[in-house]
């Protein structure tokens, strides 16, 4: 992957919105789905261009691009879990609390911190939160929805 710093975005179609990417070297920081062309985005990244293929139907695994997230020690242990969901996977949040090591399903709090990690994810898409049914997402409603439809669940 290029190791250029900055802001990318491409227009979705099929989600009626762009992508924006923003890299920190090799590694991205953020994902986000904004209503309206960013001013201070470039093009052809080639990781944009994986997320154009995945969102035009091709089956694409993003579990090899590397992340910089800045998030507590607790949410980066459930989002690292719900990163190695299959695509066209669907688990449910207490599934995903015993999945993570250090997380119960038994415990409310962890199911709240399960919650709470889909909710600020800083990169879906790439953690896909959308294949957890009964969770949150760090991407709009209307997009969440679509990314399950794309993988049929």
């Amino acid at each position: 992957m290029a190791e250029t710093a900055g802001i990318y975005a491409t227009e979705s179609l099929y989600l009626d919105r762009f992508v924006q990417i923003g890299m920190a070297g090799d590694r991205v920081i953020s994902l986000s789905f904004p209503r309206d062309q960013p001013a201070d985005a470039a093009g052809g990244h080639p990781l944009i261009n994986r997320i154009e293929r995945y969102l035009d139907g091709t089956r694409e695994s993003f579990e090899d691009v590397k992340l910089a997230m800045t998030v507590q020690t607790d949410h980066r242990h459930v989002l690292s879990t719900v990163r190695t969901i299959p695509y066209a996977t669907q688990r449910d949040v207490e599934s995903v609390a015993r999945m993570t090591p250090t997380l119960s399903a038994d415990e409310p709090a962890d199911i709240d911190t399960v919650r709470n990690a889909l909710d600020a994810n800083p990169v879906p898409l790439i953690i896909p939160d959308h294949r957890v049914r009964d969770g949150g997402s760090g991407a709009p409603a209307d997009v969440e929805q679509r990314l399950r439809a794309l993988e049929g669940l």
